[in-house]
């Protein structure tokens, strides 16, 4: 497969789900630029694994259409979007103030919006593309003490699965991967919420996490990425609309 020619933009790219991402689809022949908040982060990865920085908040929209244009500036039209910058926390509804809640939004819906929207800009003038978002379970079932996170992947879905109808016909493409717990540094920081909020020790908290995972275990960033990789390749034409299930089993 190769994706030779092609600019991809993944959001929060410097890391975890976002860096396994770029990482293959560099390895397949792509132009990988990684987006993010920390310069310094996204300036480690991009020097190690020869990709594009471009310091980004998606939760500002002037600075998500500042950023994205001048990716397309430096590397022509984006022809694979991979939404994927996003906040992972649990609160209960008596916990989940109007800051929080607003906060879980900005960055995994409107976000995702945002960049989507202005990278369609450039994309639709170009004869393929593909828009593969990163949601989660919790976009396809509620996610106990995970209200806003829950809500925000649930809109997430569906604003993928509206827009792939919006553009049905047409060379372009939208899907939602969705992963349950993944390996990543996230993982250590729900470690210490969860401990705090269920009165558990750290190793039972982890515990939690990969039993939730249908297979026992935490599933690794590339297994994401090979999903993701395998949406931008040669016979996903008829892939659309989808949420791809990551998660060890049945949801």
């Amino acid at each position: 497969m190769t994706l030779t020619g092609k600019h991809a933009l993944v959001t929060g790219g410097g890391t975890g789900i976002g860096l396994a991402i770029a990482r293959a689809l560099q390895d397949a022949g792509a132009e990988v630029t990684i987006t993010g908040r920390r310069a310094e982060i996204l300036e480690k990865a991009a020097s190690a694994h020869g990709l594009h920085p471009q310091t980004m908040d998606v939760r500002d929209e002037a600075s998500v259409v500042e950023g994205i244009a001048a990716s397309v500036a430096a590397r022509g039209p984006i022809q694979i979007c991979v939404p994927n910058a996003g906040i992972a926390e649990g609160r209960s509804l008596s916990k989940t103030d109007t800051d929080f809640w607003h906060r879980t939004m900005a960055t995994n819906l409107d976000g995702a919006f945002w960049t989507i929207r202005s990278a369609m800009a450039s994309m639709k003038t170009t004869d393929w593309g593909r828009v593969v978002a990163i949601s989660s379970i919790a976009g396809l079932r509620g996610l106990k003490g995970a209200a806003a996170y829950s809500a925000s992947k649930h809109g997430l879905i569906g604003l993928i699965r509206a827009l792939s109808e919006d553009y049905m016909g047409s060379p372009f493409t939208f899907n939602a991967v969705c992963p349950g717990y993944v390996d990543t540094d996230i993982i250590t920081r729900n470690v210490d919420a969860i401990s705090a909020r269920a009165g558990v020790d750290a190793d039972t908290a982890r515990s939690m996490m990969v039993d939730a995972n249908r297979h026992k275990r935490l599933i690794a960033p590339d297994e994401v990425a090979a999903a993701v990789t395998w949406l931008c390749g040669p016979g996903s034409d008829s892939v659309n609309g989808q949420t791809i299930e990551i998660a060890g089993g049945q949801v």
